[in-house]
């Protein structure tokens, strides 16, 4: 029985030619991918979600302190984001 690569997708074009057992092993590899691939996004999410709490945490302290919440431009840079213009590098 031949190895082969599971992420190619011309292998699944041919997938009428793998026995039961290429099947079944393909089926499994791509599950452990999944559950990899998973994983990773679960732990950008929490990352993402301590990174915004530390931001409103530094946001709520600085409005506490009397300090302004918005920085020169940033009135400009969520327009162009919110209106898909995006920005160039050099405004980032």
């Amino acid at each position: 029985m031949e190895e082969h690569d599971t992420s190619s997708f011309e292998l699944l074009l041919d997938i009428q030619n793998q026995t039961d057992d290429e099947i079944k092993r393909m089926a499994d590899t791509l599950a452990e991918e999944e559950r990899a691939v998973s994983k990773t996004r679960r732990i950008i999410h929490a990352k993402l979600d301590l990174l915004r709490a530390e931001m409103v945490r530094r946001l709520r302290d600085k409005h506490s302190t009397g300090g302004s919440l918005f920085e020169e431009g940033d009135v400009e840079r969520l327009s162009a984001i919110l209106s898909s213009r995006g920005l160039a590098e050099d405004e980032i």
